[in-house]
């Protein structure tokens, strides 16, 4: 990672923060095979979490509000209360993952989160349907933060955004394949007595609890115990990453990286663009099929029309955070996606008059915009916070609190007033995108600074134990 400067050990430049230097070829060919491992498990555990989270949308569509009597505020406290237990278990969540490991503790929440929606089936009140999201929401937990942080494990600082992109984007998927399989499942309306609702919970909850043996057997915890791995590939793996991570190495638990968390300023600049980005992103991924019908689609047809829309975010996804990371860069690849999402409300709210076609346009540049700025959004987390336990936790605290919008999501849309959560989704964007461009500054700035101490001044800040990012030869990524 660093690079010498007269008089001072390990400094370094931004410019000059490359990974590792080894046989690129065999680099790359250790890259593919990590691939071919992480990603597919990643994206299809994802593709679960995220339909069996969001899967009441279409369940709302197919019936359930009006056969177990909710009103419609009774339905959105059922939309917020799975995020008051997301939102209690994050940072608990991570810290026992970076214990016990990714694949036990993963596996293990992935068999019980499959379970509960299973479950969701048999609710007939709103208490039980409260109880069940809000445990739900506690084991769901365990896996965004829980994949973003697998991958600080197994890929450099610089090859983050495209994994979380590919990763991610099956959050699109889920959307259009939640869609079209709702449309599906919506037909077997009576099969074995069941309503249609019932049966999209059981047939979409019973592919997690599957998954989760495959996790269990397939996930691996660090390069070290990879089994898929040779000794040889162990071995470089590690040693390109601890390159990569420089003064920042520390491995084992550490209380003391785990109180620094609390008193980084990057943790609180993190948090308040993450919690006006992921808002408007749940309002939509929750409320999609009820914003389609309100273009005048009946119910079953509104199920089937969010497919397309996310099919072209899930692109825009993958390119974004194919492009953040060919250019070493984060700011800008999520506010520039963040900007397309406000153009995208704004057509909302000056089309609401047009016809369906092109307000369906302008929702799917919406969509595109929002879901595409997360890639980045997220490895620029990863990538600035250095030390596993810091790491961890921060991704934790910073995921923990963005969730908060997920219980504000409930309440952005309300029958009939589209153009009023369209507006709310839009000024929660547009002060976003000040925040994102006013933190690219400040690390730039902080780079800068480092940059230009004197030798006294560097060995001054780089006295003292597990500075992790705080050493001034670590180079945040702006």
């Amino acid at each position: 990672m660093s690079i010498k400067k007269e008089g001072s050990p390990a400094y370094s430049k931004e410019e000059d923060h490359v990974e590792f230097t080894s046989d690129q070829a065999l680099i790359a060919r250790l890259r593919r095979k990590i691939d071919l491992r992480l990603i597919p498990l990643l994206s299809l555990m994802y593709l679960f979490s995220f339909l069996d989270r969001v899967n009441i949308g279409n369940a709302k569509v197919a019936g359930l509000e009006k056969d177990i009597g909710l009103t419609p505020q009774e339905y959105s406290w059922a939309l917020s209360i799975f995020f008051i237990g997301y939102i209690i278990a994050e940072t608990p969540s991570q810290m026992l993952l970076k214990k016990v490991g990714p694949r036990k503790w993963i596996s293990l929440c992935m068999f019980i989160w499959g379970t509960l929606t299973m479950l969701l089936a048999a609710c007939n009140t709103a208490a039980s349907l409260y109880a069940t999201r809000f445990f739900l929401g506690i084991f769901e937990a365990a896996l965004f933060p829980g994949a973003i942080f697998t991958l600080t494990l197994f890929y450099a600082r610089r090859e983050q955004a495209l994994r979380n992109g590919l990763f991610f984007s099956t959050a699109t998927m889920a959307g259009a394949f939640g869609g079209v399989f709702a449309y599906g499942i919506a037909r077997m309306e009576g099969v074995r007595g069941l309503h249609g609702w019932q049966w999209i919970f059981i047939l979409e909850g019973l592919p997690t609890v599957l998954f989760s043996f495959v996790t269990f057997r397939l996930l691996p915890d660090s390069p070290a115990t990879a089994s898929f791995l040779t000794a040889e590939e162990q071995d470089l793996c590690t040693r390109r990453l601890n390159a990569d991570a420089g003064p920042a190495t520390q491995t084992n638990f550490s209380w003391k990286q785990f109180r620094d968390v609390f008193v980084d300023w990057k943790v609180y600049m993190h948090m308040f663009p993450y919690i006006l980005t992921m808002t408007p992103l749940y309002a939509l991924a929750l409320f999609m099929p009820t914003i389609v019908r309100g273009f005048n689609y009946d119910a079953l047809t509104s199920q089937l029309m969010t497919a397309p829309a996310y099919a072209v975010a899930c692109l825009c996804t993958v390119l974004a955070a194919l492009s953040s990371d060919r250019h070493a860069e984060r700011g800008l690849h999520y506010a520039i996606p963040t900007l397309v999402g406000v153009v995208g409300y704004i057509l909302l709210i000056v089309t609401e008059h047009k016809s369906a076609a092109v307000r369906y346009i302008a929702l799917t540049i919406t969509v595109s915009g929002v879901f595409s700025s997360v890639p980045s959004m997220t490895s620029w987390i990863s990538s600035n916070f250095g030390g596993q336990t810091k790491r961890a936790v921060a991704i934790g605290l910073i995921v923990s609190f963005g969730n908060c919008g997920g219980l504000i999501s409930g309440y952005v849309y309300k029958e009939d007033q589209y153009t009023r959560g369209h507006a709310i989704s839009l000024a929660m964007l547009s002060v976003g995108v000040v925040l994102i461009l006013l933190l690219k500054y400040l690390y730039i700035r902080e780079n800068r600074r480092r940059r230009n101490l004197t030798p006294e001044q560097f060995e001054k800040e780089a006295s003292g134990e597990e500075l992790c990012d705080w050493h001034p030869s670590w180079v945040y990524i702006s």
